[in-house]
């Protein structure tokens, strides 16, 4: 009987091995994504006047208003150093996302983190 084109009689091994690979890297990532999750990261703008506390999951824990930047009178500066110091800390969870991801894919992630 003629041998068919394919895989051939070594293959299996072969795919055994790279699933428990795939499993091993899954098993890995899931950790690596549970202690970014668990981690708090912090961003502060204004020298101190808002300071910002959020989760790896993006949930913030804390905002703090130094008594000092609150004046009514300018309402409109203590809102645009809120969203800095909002932007700031989610670049922050961001980037070590990508970063403890991209280590563990070799950067084959394609941004699914």
């Amino acid at each position: 009987m003629a041998k068919r084109g394919g895989f051939g009689m070594g293959m299996p091994g072969n795919m055994n091995n790279l699933m428990k690979q795939a499993q091993r890297m899954q098993a890995k990532m899931q950790e690596a994504q549970k202690a970014l999750e668990e981690k708090v990261f912090e961003a502060t703008v204004g020298g101190g006047a808002v300071v910002i506390k959020m989760t790896g999951k993006k949930e913030i824990t804390e905002l703090t208003l130094d008594p000092d930047a609150v004046d009514p009178d300018d309402v409109e500066t203590l809102q645009d150093l809120i969203i800095a110091a909002f932007n700031e800390v989610t670049r922050k969870v961001d980037e070590e996302t990508a970063a403890s991801m991209g280590s563990l894919t070799g950067g084959l992630g394609g941004g699914l983190f």
